[in-house]
């Protein structure tokens, strides 16, 4: 019996384990449980199914060759090795590769970054971009040997025959594709001076049409200055730019249609608004000079000496009918203050002295009996016209 510390029975083990062929190259299918992605690049998870679970791990490099980003509940195959970690004394997976299980990488990858893009709104209609009614200059980014180059040139010359093209070559397929047309998306708006920019290829396979279903095209597309129009592939084919472009073409003719005019058509539409805008010129121009001639035909305008005068007769009655009906509201106010005039008459003082009345005073005051004077008193007597002062002799009551 060997006596051993536990460093050295966790050495043994993993010796033993990593000295087993089968457990150097097992594949394993499993459940993804606790994934976590560490900030040093590994990878950590488990692998479970019905009764049993097992640690494993990826590190950084095989990690960052995973074209889908593994999720908890994720049915994969796991391609790897088995050994122990020694510090924590337990067996677990290394793995080499990954891969979904029932469904491809491609296909999950795809559909993994189609929702990434959908939430962050680079397919909302509402970012969309009108194309330009006439441009001045159109980009084009496709294979230069291509029949997709010839198609959007031909349909461009035939539709506006003095258009200038700026063409920027990129491979559409392989594995420097996706940077090429990125990269040419950006140069060309930036630096190519066009108005919109028609970016594609001819249709083929899905592994044919792969870099226009690549992050950095779709995101090239999505932040380019200029309107773009996707022409990718035939009608049935739709790839990441196609969602995320202003327009989406159904081939690369297509395309062309969509971004250029037809300058003989664009011709034709001007004559008939020119026309249109004559004629209702004509029309309003022929409606002011019959109301001038209205007006000219009004007497005001013939004899306006005349239509004075007719304003100076009426102004004239009026003051008359003024003049008359102030009168009489005059003499109505007159009567009726008589009657309240002779009442306040007979009411006076001053008229009882014009029926030959007199008014005796004195110290002021109005002397109303004869017991109220005294011998020697002097008084006041006033009369209609005049006054006298005596002095009172003898007082008779």
């Amino acid at each position: 019996m060997a006596l051993l510390s536990v460093s050295e029975l966790n050495r043994v083990v993993r010796e033993l384990l990593e000295a087993e062929p089968l457990l150097q190259g097992v594949m394993v299918q499993g459940e993804m449980a606790n994934v976590h992605l560490h900030s040093s690049g590994h990878l950590y998870f488990s692998l479970r199914d019905a009764q049993a679970s097992v640690r494993a791990v990826m590190f950084r490099t095989q990690a960052r060759q995973l074209i889908f980003s593994p999720q908890d509940g994720m049915q994969v195959l796991c391609l790897g090795r088995v050994s122990l970690y020694e510090r924590d004394g337990s067996y677990q997976l290394y793995a080499e590769t990954l891969e979904p299980a029932g469904v491809g990488a491609e296909y999950l990858r795809l559909k993994q970054l189609k929702e990434k893009l959908e939430r962050e709104g680079l397919f909302a209609p509402e970012r969309k971009r009108p194309l330009p009614l006439l441009p001045s200059r159109l980009g084009i980014v496709t294979s230069p040997t291509g029949a997709a180059i010839r198609d959007i040139i031909s349909v461009a010359r035939r539709r506006y025959p003095n258009l200038e093209m700026v063409v920027a070559p990129v491979q559409v397929q392989g594995p420097t594709a996706a940077d090429e047309v990125a990269g040419a998306l950006v140069q060309l708006a930036h630096k190519g001076r066009v108005d919109v920019i028609v970016v594609g290829r001819g249709g083929g396979s899905q592994e044919d049409l792969a870099a226009f279903n690549q992050e950095q095209v779709a995101r090239a597309v999505a932040s380019c200055p200029v309107p773009v129009v996707a022409a990718v592939g035939h009608e049935t084919d739709t790839t990441l730019i196609d969602l995320v472009a202003d327009r989406r073409a159904a081939t690369p003719s297509a395309a062309a249609e969509l971004a250029v005019p037809v300058v003989a058509e664009l011709r034709l539409g001007l004559e008939v608004a020119k026309g249109q805008l004559k004629a209702g010129l004509s029309h309003r121009l022929d409606l002011g000079q019959r109301q001038v001639a209205g007006l000219l035909a009004r007497r005001a305008m013939s004899r306006p000496a005349a239509m004075v005068e007719v304003r100076q007769e009426r102004i004239l009655r009026l003051e008359k009918d003024l003049g008359r009906a102030s009168w009489r509201r005059l003499e109505t106010a007159r009567t009726r203050l008589t009657a309240p005039s002779g009442r306040l008459e007979g009411l006076s003082p001053l008229g009882a002295l014009r029926r030959g009345f007199a008014l005796v005073e004195h110290q002021g005051g109005v002397v109303r009996s004869a017991s109220a004077l005294e011998e020697g008193d002097l008084i006041r007597t006033r009369f209609e016209q005049g006054a006298i002062e005596s002095r009172v002799e003898r007082v008779e009551t």
